[in-house]
């Protein structure tokens, strides 16, 4: 006798299950190795000496290699696909007020969470719509280490795709 059990499949939020006033925090976090912040900056061709020499860097201002700032944008935003945009995002549209008000550094793990800023059906395309998210990253400390505002098209819930 085979019995029939129901399927659940992770994915990300329809245009119409977007909340306001919800804080939406990604799991689990990410601690930041140097491999990490080696590799991603020599494949994207940064050869700041900031991130790649630690007795350079040792003389600046904050005494050590500091992670690639790009590394640490990419990581927040991948922390929420899972749970908000995984199967439901149509197209990334852009970001905007992108901040690093504390650095990053190895070791550190990078925590993230998102709030919805905005939403509206498109215009022009039936069926999805923009929201606004304003995603934020927080060190094991809980101090902010960078900030984006980043506009997504998403699916509607039954649209015909």
């Amino acid at each position: 006798m085979t019995e029939e059990r129901r399927i659940v499949e992770q994915r990300g939020l329809y245009f119409e299950e977007f909340e306001f006033d919800v804080v939406y925090r990604h799991s689990p976090g990410r601690t930041v190795t140097e491999a990490d912040n080696v590799l991603f900056t020599t494949l994207t061709m940064n050869t700041q000496a900031l991130h790649l020499d630690a007795a350079w860097a040792a003389t600046q201002p904050f005494g050590e290699r500091l992670v690639n700032s790009m590394f640490t944008l990419a990581t927040i935003v991948g922390a929420s696909v899972s749970q908000l945009t995984q199967g439901t995002i149509v197209a990334n549209l852009g970001f905007g007020e992108v901040t690093f008000p504390h650095p990053l550094v190895h070791g550190d793990t990078l925590y993230s969470e998102t709030v919805v800023q905005a939403k509206r059906l498109s215009a022009s395309r039936p069926g999805q719509g923009i929201v606004t998210l304003a995603h934020t990253g927080r060190n094991q400390r809980g101090v902010v280490v960078a900030t984006a505002l980043r506009s997504a098209l998403v699916w509607c819930e039954g649209a015909e795709r």
